[in-house]
């Protein structure tokens, strides 16, 4: 765990780490907003059937007054409980005699009805295209909608462990431009599906590579930065995707066709795709998978645009050997993913991060992705949740740095938990306190993830991290995508969803307890590194008894 000494030499944290950073940071901002595409390209429009008496090009040129649109409105499509138009049935035949009654037709129900078999209409004030209005997703096709957004999360499921070994086994520059090549190609691709099928094949090959995307962007970050900036690393980065969102939110404002909206979001990343020819290569993988060399020439590297004179006499073989011997001899043997859960104490912090990783996620992706919970002017929402988050991460910042990683995440965790519970007790008319509470979970869910992520990767070691943050990326991808079908719950209670959120949050605040403590201490670097922390820590514990009894 001596990397951080060569870090050091080569100027810690400098111009090099800036430029590194600021590059992944605009990655994350371009990207992240395509995980809550489906908020504004597959929103739902109000709609109902199309009826030749209304819609009829020619009738409606040919019509007198009487006809006005109210009035063949009212014959022609039945009313719901809430006294407006049916979505999804019209009256077989056109019931004139309701032009005759002063209030509601208190047999209505009684009359025939029939499906919208000649499509429907939208109302285009908000959106002009989505993929809703495009495939008619609506009505007995509405569960076909959950799909696109399913497809995507499908896709991030299987790219996390699929992508997280091969970034461990061919490096994290390689595979992340590798998948940010294919997530554009895929996006842009999507923009001109001709039908629903191909556009779910591209969102999932999109999904497929999302995740990598994000996750070597950590990992460089990480891996490039000294221990005690790590927090701060990972607390910039949460705040260019809380950015994104906002960002997601103005352009869908002034965008509202799906086709261009996608296509303005995703052709700027052939830039970044060009951009990423002078990324560096992680120094630190490059040494711990036995690639001495090529680390040392990275490190130099490092070292002259920090300004450092003569690296190359500081910076030499004899050094980088002696500095990371146990490292080095660790890595002529590559781990095989087993390794994972071989050893007790790397299995069981494994497990504990996997499932707070997804009890986090659950509640975080059932607030952002249930806009339309707290009204319809979802542009806003996106906006609002965006800005808080950014607050919210440096409130987390400085208590990483000064409560620590677990007390931090316990105090988040449960104030989620306590504010997702709140909520259900409010009334849906009191709109503006429903927003606040709404808001402020946002909030919290956001920093308790950027908690944990910072958290879970300063407990992985160097040599299987990406491997790793891809199984635990993977947990949080299933609770992602567990968040939205916990909505069915409804049937049942309209507060029940709600109420498993709180549920999931809590635990993970308690399962959170039984992690160690990282702060300002320095990455392990393999599995041996991990395993010597708790005999460490027991040695510790027994000295200091020891230590309490002789001085008895």
């Amino acid at each position: 765990m001596a990397f951080h000494q060569l870090l050091e030499q080569a100027g810690g944290m400098g111009r090099f780490q800036s430029l590194q950073i600021a590059f992944h940071c605009i990655s994350i901002l371009m990207v992240y907003p395509h995980i809550l595409l489906e908020n504004f390209t597959a929103a739902v429009p109000d709609h109902r059937c199309w009826v030749h008496n209304l819609d009829n090009d020619t009738v409606s040129a040919n019509g007198t007054g009487i006809h006005r649109q109210d009035i063949l409105l009212r014959i022609s499509i039945p009313l719901d409980s809430n006294l407006r138009p049916e979505k999804c049935r019209r009256f077989l035949h056109t019931q004139w005699q309701l032009l005759h009654l002063n209030g509601t037709f208190s047999n209505m129900s009684e009359l025939d009805t029939e499906p919208c078999v000649d499509g429907w209409v939208y109302d285009r004030s908000s959106f002009s295209s989505t993929i809703v209005t495009k495939w008619d997703l609506v009505c007995e096709s509405q569960s076909l909608k959950s799909m696109v957004q399913f497809s995507f999360m499908a896709g991030m499921l299987l790219g996390g462990i699929i992508y997280g070994h091969l970034s461990d086994r061919f490096g994290r520059r390689l595979i992340f431009k590798w998948c940010l090549l294919q997530f554009t190609i895929a996006d842009i691709c999507a923009s001109f599906s001709p039908t629903l099928l191909v556009y779910c094949l591209l969102r999932f090959w999109a999904g497929l590579c999302i995740s990598s995307i994000l996750t070597n962007n950590v990992l460089l970050i990480i891996e490039w930065t000294m221990p005690r900036f790590q927090a701060l690393g990972m607390t910039v980065t949460i705040c260019f995707a809380s950015v994104g969102q906002m960002l997601l939110g103005g352009l869908a404002f002034v965008i509202r066709d799906w086709h261009l909206l996608q296509l303005v979001l995703t052709a700027p990343l052939f830039v970044l795709f060009l951009a990423s020819r002078w990324l560096a290569e992680s120094a630190r993988w490059l040494i711990i998978t036995n690639k001495p060399e090529k680390g040392l020439k990275e490190l130099r590297k490092a070292a002259h645009k920090n300004g450092i004179k003569n690296a190359g006499d500081s910076l030499t073989m004899e050094v980088l050997r002696s500095t990371m011997q146990e490292e080095l001899e660790a890595a002529k043997i590559q781990p095989p993913v087993c390794d994972l859960f071989r050893t007790p104490n790397m299995r069981r912090r494994l497990c504990l991060l996997s499932f707070v990783r997804f009890a986090i996620l659950v509640p975080f992706y059932g607030l952002i992705l249930h806009l339309q919970y707290l009204g319809s002017n979802i542009f806003l929402f996106q906006a609002l949740f965006g800005i808080v988050t950014l607050p919210a991460n440096y409130v987390a910042l400085l208590t990483l740095n000064h409560l620590g990683r677990r007390v931090t995440q316990m105090l988040f965790m449960f104030l989620l938990g306590i504010f997702i519970l709140a909520i259900t007790s409010v009334p849906p008319e009191m709109q503006t306190l429903r927003v606040a509470l709404s808001t402020l979970g946002v909030g919290f869910s956001s920093a308790s993830v950027m908690c944990s992520c910072t958290h879970g990767n300063e407990l992985i070691p160097t040599v299987i991290r990406a491997t790793a943050t891809g199984i635990i990326t993977i947990a949080g991808n299933i609770g992602a995508a567990l968040a939205p079908l916990l909505m069915i719950l409804t049937v049942y209670s309209p507060h029940l969803p709600w109420i498993t959120y709180a549920v999931f949050s809590i635990l993970a605040c308690l399962l959170v307890f039984f992690l160690p403590e990282t702060r300002n201490q320095p990455l392990p670097d393999s599995i041996q590194d991990v395993e010597k922390e708790k005999k460490g820590s027991r040695e510790a514990k027994q000295e200091d008894i020891t230590m309490r009894v002789t001085q008895f």
